[in-house]
């Protein structure tokens, strides 16, 4: 894991611009910089030092100087793809990772991305073709951004990076800022930058020749509904299942520094931390966060694995103010407004690893995406069985089994659930069904934009952009893999692996590894037959009999607990920070422009006054917040707006 930037054109002063952008992105790469400049070509290199401790130094060359790369990730077969590289006669001066890319390419050219098991962006200039080249991983563990000015594609591991070229500024995109108050991240390639944007998942890019075109070389897939099953034998696939999940686990347990595993007390992260376990010889480290809030702790189950296991534990505690004192580096870090706040733990627990010693973590995320996981799956069928009966007054009530752990739900009337969920609201055909409530709930937030914002985004749609874009194959699909393509090809790569992930855990110069995104993994359970995955009301039915002998029955059998955190309530009440108070003032919300700040006032004292339960306030609070200091951070507009008058 590591930085990096560089650029594709003229420049001036081309050292000393790569120097400042990796000086941006230090975080990434705490342990080496390097430079590599051409005419016209520039890549800098911040480097976390994982595989190849002595040799694996970056940007690296070949030994004719031809080709030149900056990478960022880890490719997990390069043992056997080296291996067949030195079968057909290629020899290798390093033992990194790196470097078989770099062979790959000369050989493949742009089709070394088909046999890449890893999650990476990189960067490879040909000096005999002229060109550059970008890619991406197939599910967008690791980001890269791009923009041009004056004739020059710049490039880039995190976007504070291409702010340091000269002329180009930070500019809230309007549009963007819609898409997170409905999508909750923008539609990529746009980020919340205007004219920045982002390399999309799987896909890779070519310059030359003054032209840029992008592509995809990897789509995330599904059969027609009405295909014969693939796997008509429940067994055999949770034996197949597991092969390739031990697997996947395997290959990413492979760095010469030692490799530990986030432990939340769910099933995923446990199942990838039984594995792990099997597989060291020194005893696994185990890292989990806690909080001090009932509805949010699982610190039990935590410990129950963990001493299950037998792991080398360690916690971090998320303590009242801990969310709002790390909040405005949890936004700089994010680059991008976010509403809600449970990336700010994991900003902790990436700091804890990193404190004890560690650079790599495996952790469970994607297993909800890949094998139907979240309560929106179930929430969908549900809603889907009551809008083929839309007069029964029993279907709404198990809406109830779907959320035990939101004790307010369970006090409502079959009436106020199905209207809450839009039981029958929403056509069956509708290619966003699964989603419409969210994007629903999540939009009713904008009722505190301002009218200068309203009129900015007049006539625009989000959840209709968005639907514009689904591939032309997505109406053939099963309802629950119309959910699965949503939540893995959108929200997985633009919040939970980006806010969530990679940006927490880089904040720190710590890589997270995920098992259940091995392309491998990936492709098998997309081919899986839905009542596979959700089972009745019963999510990820095929990963836990295929892992059921890993667990203690306690964790085997528990039911979706989905991550949260506090969201308004970190920041009200005794002890409130200064930084708060002013981000959320009439004056600087009023000079910020962007939203109504007689109507924000109104929200501030609500939260001020009492706690609030509600998605659509306590998001609009959270995403208000950040998009304030989203403002400060990279505008410069001053938050303390009211003391300046």
């Amino acid at each position: 894991m590591c930085g990096y930037g560089g650029y594709f054109g003229p420049v001036a002063d081309a050292e000393t611009l790569l120097g400042r952008m990796i000086s941006a992105i230090a975080h990434r790469g705490p342990d080496e910089h390097g430079v590599f400049v051409a005419p016209e070509v520039g890549l800098g290199h911040a480097r976390l030092s994982i595989v190849g401790l002595g040799d694996g130094q970056q940007p690296m060359s070949d030994a004719t100087g031809d080709l030149t790369i900056a990478f960022n990730g880890e490719i997990f077969n390069y043992v056997e793809l080296r291996e067949e590289l030195r079968a057909k006669g290629r020899q290798f001066r390093t033992s990194s990772d790196t470097e078989v890319i770099l062979h790959l390419y000369e050989v493949m050219g742009e089709e070394c991305l088909s046999v890449l098991n890893g999650d990476f962006s990189f960067a490879i200039w040909d000096r005999r073709r002229q060109r550059m080249m970008l890619a991406r991983d197939r599910m967008g563990v690791r980001p890269l951004f791009y923009t041009t000015h004056g004739g020059t594609l710049y490039f880039a591991s995190e976007i504070k990076a291409l702010l340091q070229v000269p002329g180009i500024s930070a500019e809230l995109d309007p549009v963007a800022l819609d898409q997170i108050f409905t999508l909750w991240a923008p539609i990529p390639p746009r980020t919340g930058f205007r004219d920045i944007y982002e390399l999309e998942p799987a896909h890779l890019m070519i310059a030359e020749k003054g032209k840029v075109s992008v592509r995809p070389y990897w789509q995330l897939d599904y059969p027609d509904r009405d295909a014969p099953p693939l796997f008509a034998d429940e067994q055999s696939a949770a034996e197949e299942l597991r092969a390739l999940l031990t697997d996947a686990t395997r290959i990413r347990m492979r760095a010469d520094v030692p490799v530990g595993s986030y432990l939340s007390g769910g099933l995923d992260s446990s199942i990838v931390s039984a594995l792990a376990a099997g597989m060291t010889s020194q005893g696994l480290r185990t890292f989990s966060v806690t909080f001090d809030s009932v509805e949010h702790d699982e610190s039990s189950f935590q410990m129950e694995m963990a001493d299950a296991l037998g792991t080398h534990h360690s916690a971090v505690a998320c303590r009242t103010g801990d969310i709002a004192r790390a909040f405005p580096e949890v936004v700089r870090f994010a680059e991008r407004p976010i509403i809600r706040t449970a990336p700010a733990p994991l900003y902790q627990l990436s700091g804890l690893v990193r404190e004890r010693g560690l650079k790599v973590v495996l952790t469970g995320e994607g297993a909800d995406e890949v094998f139907a996981g979240y309560d929106i799956f179930k929430e969908s069928r549900v809603r889907r069985f009551c809008g083929r009966q839309p007069g029964s007054r029993m279907r709404p009530h198990l809406f109830r089994k779907l959320y035990p752990y939101l004790p307010g739900l369970q006090q409502q009337s079959a009436e106020y659930l199905a209207a809450f969920f839009g039981a029958g609201d929403v056509p069956l055909d509708d290619p966003l069904f699964s989603h419409r409530p969210r994007f629903k709930n999540t939009s009713a937030t904008k009722i505190f934009f301002s009218a200068d914002l309203r009129g900015m985004v007049k006539g625009y749609d989000a959840a209709e952009d968005l639907a514009s874009q689904l591939p032309s194959a997505f109406a053939r699909w099963h309802p629950l893999h119309q959910a699965q393509y949503l939540e893995s090809r959108y929200l997985l790569p633009g919040y939970i692996l980006s806010s969530q992930g990679d940006r927490m855990a880089m904040a720190h110069g710590i890589e997270g590894r995920f098992p259940f995104l091995d392309h491998r993994l990936v492709e098998f359970a997309t081919r899986l037959p839905p009542e596979m995955k959700l089972k009745g009301l019963v999510e990820k039915h095929i990963l836990r009999e295929a892992t059921k002998d890993l667990l203690p029955v306690a964790i085997r059998q528990r039911t979706k607990q989905p991550y949260r955190a506090p969201d308004s309530q970190s920041f009200t009440g005794v002890g409130q920070l200064d930084y708060v108070r002013d981000a959320m003032s009439e004056t600087s919300i009023s000079d910020n422009g962007l939203f109504n700040a007689k109507a924000v006032s109104k929200l501030y004292e609500k939260c001020q006054s009492q706690p609030v339960t509600g998605f659509r306030d306590n998001a609009a609070f959270v995403g208000i917040l950040s998009t304030q200091l989203w403002l400060k951070t990279f505008t410069g507009t001053s938050i303390r707006a009211a003391e300046a008058a």
